[in-house]
């Protein structure tokens, strides 16, 4: 027994499994609408338990590897904490209880995977799994839309690549696919410029990222474009200036994002006739008004974690009774925080969001390697996704939310100084680490 456990722990500590793993657990979570689709929500939660216990299991081999004090961000710790003990004053038990295990269960993958695969390894195992998935959502639209002109109802696909769009590939929802093929572009301009994959592969990945981006025809991709590039402008203009005057251009490009969002607030209306969007936001202006008078009703603690509305649940049915609509998430990742745990829950997953942001920017800013800017890119593109749509609080997006925190944490936290006083190690940041 004592050699069978031995083996064990020797294979679930191996590279190999570790890289396995993380292929496994990406393609499952980007491919969860597509598995659910295709079998059922059981089978789905079921791959998502298996992984998740498979994951507490790697993270057990590895113990002695790991520190308790950076072994999870401390906001993520407090946020699932209040999601299991909103369970004492939600309408029904079993719904919190159930949305907290699948909460907890893609945490739990993104926490393996950010321990036992580097930046690099992390990118080039996201990148793998998006060439794979997104050509199989354009070979698919190609079959429906083109050659055979029928939708593929088992699919979620409604086969309207020939008119040049929307289209959904395999993730449901034109917004989805929007927000993958962003998603995708930051990772395969990472891979490409890291020299992680070949040019012609680089050069297909980014045209297989735009064209799928373009023909979704969602509003948001143009406003998540927009952001990306104004990040990477900024982040670019950083990681160029001399060290000594790079803390004021910092402050200085603090000071413009902040004076940006106030005009974009300011200027809402014409930004939104001007991206053709009039018709979604005004469904969501009604829909986000309507939750505000039930927020007020338990404006700190929420009406308790469900993650997507459950069907027949209070306020969720009510809130679709009252604007005729069958919404199953408030369509903002802020505002369904805010009705489901309340301010207390707003704070924890801005706060969240917020230091993982500043964390991985500055890292990033100083370190030679661009494969550093990887997580800050995809932290804005979270942070104006979540604006759009509540995917932040669930399944694939939630995973990359905990894995780009858990890697700022790793990178620049105050656990650092923590355990270099522990082990006797100073650890710093310098210009040329990379």
């Amino acid at each position: 027994m004592t050699s069978r456990r031995r083996r064990l722990a020797a294979g679930l500590q191996s590279a190999e499994f570790a890289r396995a793993y993380t292929l496994a657990a990406l393609t499952a979570t980007f491919s969860s609408f597509l598995i659910e689709r295709l079998t059922s929500r059981v089978t789905l939660a079921t791959i998502v338990a298996a992984l998740a216990v498979t994951g507490l299991a790697v993270l057990a081999a590895r113990r002695e590897e790991l520190s308790p004090l950076r072994f999870a961000p401390s906001s993520l710790l407090a946020f699932l904490a209040l999601a299991l003990i909103s369970v004492l004053w939600t309408t029904d038990r079993a719904h919190t209880l159930a949305g907290w295990a699948t909460l907890f269960g893609y945490a739990a993958i993104a926490i393996t995977v950010g321990h036992v695969r580097d930046t690099l390894q992390t990118v080039r195992a996201i990148g793998d799994t998006l060439r794979w998935l997104l050509s199989v959502s354009l070979l698919l639209e190609l079959l429906s839309g083109v050659l055979l002109d029928i939708p593929f109802t088992a699919f979620g696909i409604s086969g309207n690549l020939a008119l040049g769009g929307p289209i959904q590939g395999i993730f449901g929802t034109r917004n989805m696919l929007g927000f993958v093929a962003v998603i995708g572009l930051v990772t395969f301009a990472i891979e490409w410029r890291t020299q992680s994959v070949s040019r012609g592969v680089g050069v297909f990945s980014v045209a297989l990222g735009g064209f799928l981006a373009l023909l979704s025809a969602s509003p948001s991709v143009v406003v998540l474009a927009a952001g990306v590039g104004v990040a990477t402008g900024a982040l670019t203009v950083v990681r160029h200036t001399a060290p000594a005057r790079r803390v004021s251009v910092q402050w200085m490009v603090g000071a413009l994002v902040a004076i940006a969002l106030a005009l974009a607030f300011a200027l809402r209306h014409q930004i939104i006739r001007m991206l053709d969007a009039g018709s979604d936001f005004s469904t969501r202006a009604d829909l986000w008004n309507q939750l505000l008078d039930f927020v007020a009703q338990r404006p700190v603690t929420g009406w308790g974690w469900f993650g997507p509305w459950p069907r027949g649940e209070y306020p969720f049915t009510y809130l679709n009774f009252l604007l005729n609509d069958r919404h199953q998430s408030a369509l903002n990742a802020y505002f369904d925080t805010l009705l489901q745990l309340g301010w207390v829950g707003l704070a924890l997953f801005l706060l969240l969001g917020g230091v993982a942001v500043v964390r991985s920017w500055l890292v990033a800013s100083v370190r030679r390697s661009v494969v550093y800017a990887w997580t800050p890119l995809v932290l804005v593109t979270l942070a104006v996704e979540s604006m759009f749509e509540s995917f932040t609080l669930t399944g694939t997006v939630w995973v990359l939310l905990v894995l780009c925190a858990l890697r700022a944490g790793q990178s620049r936290s105050w656990r650092e100084t923590i355990d270099a006083a522990q082990t006797g190690t100073i650890t710093t940041l310098r210009s040329g680490d990379g």
